[in-house]
């Protein structure tokens, strides 16, 4: 009889006027705590995910999954690029030339490093073509001398569509009137913004060949060739196995991880620990229904031993109490898991307008590798949370439960 009837007393329990409202008040700051405890860690982790997704996607899809490159000019790229692709993970294949160096304007000046490159190739292994604000890639056309630069880059310069800017290299040109730092005019053609400030203030991008006048090579020649993965994660063990197929002491591999695989990694930990230091604020709501059940059970001493005489076994009694914290537990999950990913959906568009409101923007794209704050909803994040939540909230309710059975009718009895 009694076995039907714990889920009814249990959830009763959970919604009945009280004697004690000091009791009923706390139970209710335990659902509220438990929510704002899966909100926030849902929360969290979905800006982490976000972090972790446009590294992935801008930050690596700008700068090159591995290169090959050698000690000398590379004529027969194209050889080069043919053998490489014969590896089932290499997706595409692109040359480039790379120089560092400033960029001038009208007294200004900022650092850039030149990355030559072919546009129909680049195409296939970079993604600045979908960021292009003004201009393309196939404005730069050999012989031009194009370049296109981020838009901080160009805000630093004062730089705009059609404007002169003058390239110093790092080498000196000798003559009989003594040494001459070598210098280049460059027509800007097109700007870009890719989001990451790193990016956006130092990469500018020309032709394959006027960059080999300005190195003093023969036009076809190159300075390595740029792969992309099908996963970039392995990036680093196949494109050393790649060179070492290739059979010539003179080639070399570089990956991603050497420039940026400490930033994704802190991303990947931080996330991690994040995530524990917030699930231990979830422990903390969910065991407050300890104190809550403990409470009630103080209070429905009287109840219980009426149960009781009337034949419940311990068993029940502990089944009702374990209820009415499950309950507790389940809609405090239930209202943060749907608070949460609303929240977490929601959370770019209101830090942007939040920064319009005040005039200051959260994420410096000096300090940052990207201006503003992204968020991705995982599945499988936000049912791990409500698991965690549902898991502790559950073993909170063992305690109580257990004194609830361990009442004595008699002596409960006594003192109503």
């Amino acid at each position: 009889m009694f076995r039907p009837l714990f889920v009814f007393i249990g959830t009763r329990y959970t919604r009945a006027k009280r004697r004690n409202h000091f009791v009923s008040f706390i139970s209710l700051t335990s659902m509220i705590g438990l929510a704002l405890g899966v909100i926030v860690m849902i929360v969290v982790l979905s800006v982490m995910n976000g972090f972790d997704h446009e590294m992935r996607t801008r930050v690596l899809g700008m700068v090159p999954h591995a290169t090959i490159e050698s000690g000398e000019p590379i004529s027969d790229w194209q050889d080069l690029a043919a053998k490489v692709k014969q590896n089932p993970q290499v997706t595409a294949v692109a040359p480039f030339t790379q120089m560092q160096g400033l960029l001038t304007n009208n007294g200004k000046v900022s650092k850039v490093l030149l990355n030559a490159i072919d546009p129909a190739l680049e195409r296939q292994v970079s993604i600045i073509d979908k960021f292009m604000l003004q201009g393309k890639l196939d404005d730069l056309a050999p012989g031009s001398f194009g370049i296109v630069i981020g838009d901080k880059a160009a805000a630093k310069l004062g730089a705009a569509i059609g404007d002169k800017l003058t390239f110093v290299a790092p080498e000196v040109t000798v003559t009989p009137a003594g040494m001459f730092p070598r210098m280049k005019r460059f027509t800007v053609v097109g700007i870009f913004h890719v989001g990451a400030g790193e990016i956006d203030g130092y990469l500018g991008v020309t032709n394959l060949q006027d960059l080999a006048k300005l190195h003093r090579w023969k036009p076809d020649q190159v300075q390595g060739i740029r792969l992309k993965f099908d996963d970039l994660f392995q990036a680093p063990r196949t494109a050393w196995n790649i060179a070492q197929q290739l059979g010539e002491d003179h080639f070399y591999a570089r990956d991603w991880t050497r420039t940026h695989g400490n930033l994704y990694q802190a991303i990947r930990m931080e996330k991690a620990m994040i995530g524990l230091l917030l699930l231990l604020i979830v422990a903390v709501a969910a065991f407050n229904i300890i104190s809550t059940l403990v409470m009630v059970v103080n209070d429905k001493k009287g109840d219980i031993a009426i149960l009781r005489t009337l034949g419940a076994t311990p068993g029940s009694i502990m089944a009702i109490f374990m209820v009415q914290g499950t309950v507790i537990g389940v809609v405090g999950t239930l209202i943060g898991a749907v608070v949460g990913i609303f929240a977490a959906l929601n959370v770019s568009a209101a830090i942007s307008v939040l920064e319009g409101l005040i005039g200051h923007k959260f994420l410096n794209a000096d300090v940052y590798f990207i201006d503003y704050l992204p968020s991705q909803v995982q599945s499988q994040d936000v049912l791990m949370v409500c698991a965690a939540a549902l898991v502790l909230s559950f073993l909170a309710t063992l305690y109580p439960a257990w004194r609830a059975a361990r009442t004595q009718p008699a002596e409960a009895l006594r003192y109503e």
